[in-house]
């Protein structure tokens, strides 16, 4: 049996913290490594517990989630992050997903879907509502990467495509027949020849310019 995922949960109100892992915990695959009460120590057990996903709150005291995101980018910590927020205006959640955020979740998600959405982040997929995904392109400086695709291979142009269609590494490797560790390459290549910082920046880039599937 593989490992299971785990999972850190970063909120300053403790209630939610023990729902969210009274929800996890009857799952064979999840396993809630630590808690955490704001962004600051959040990023710290994230450091120490190296955990595969981090349920991140967005409105936290001391240090809020996107400067906990931005924080972990920093410091080039592997885990996916996933936010779980009461808020639905997308000048919260865009925000999150800007530094770093591999997608978000509601706090009053029913249980089988939270555990599906750590699944799929812990997967490589990219959680983004379509309306939150036109906010984040309305708001991209459109000459961010402009003129850059050219400079991709065929090859990394059709990886470019399978991201945009949100599609993990897994995935990608089935769909090319290609290693997992040459997609990973190919996903490098692309994001350091289109300047961009992470796989949500690169499917918006291939949707802005026709890249998508």
């Amino acid at each position: 049996m593989a490992d299971p995922i785990k999972v850190l949960l970063v909120d300053d109100h403790q209630v939610v913290r023990r729902g969210l892992r009274t929800f996890l915990e009857v799952q064979d695959d999840i396993e809630v490594v630590g808690e955490a009460a704001d962004g600051a120590e959040g990023v710290a057990r994230a450091e120490e517990l190296r955990p595969d996903v981090v349920l991140m709150d967005v409105k936290m005291p001391v240090m809020d989630g996107v400067d906990a995101l931005r924080k972990l980018r920093e410091l080039a910590n592997p885990a996916r992050v996933l936010i779980v927020t009461s808020f639905t205006e997308q000048r919260t959640v865009v925000p999150a997903l800007r530094a770093g955020a591999a997608g978000y979740v509601y706090k009053d998600v029913d249980p089988d879907a939270l555990a599906g959405a750590i699944r799929s982040v812990h997967a490589g997929h990219i959680l983004l509502q379509p309306e939150v995904a036109g906010a984040l392109l309305s708001q991209e400086d459109s000459g961010s990467g402009q003129g850059r695709g050219g400079s991709l291979t065929e090859r990394e142009r059709e990886v470019l495509g399978l991201i945009a269609d949100g599609r993990s590494n897994r995935e990608i490797a089935r769909a090319l027949v290609l290693s997992e560790k040459t997609v990973k390459t190919h996903v490098s290549n692309i994001l350091m020849k289109l300047d961009l910082a992470d796989r949500t920046q690169a499917a918006l880039w291939a949707v802005r310019h026709g890249a998508a599937g």
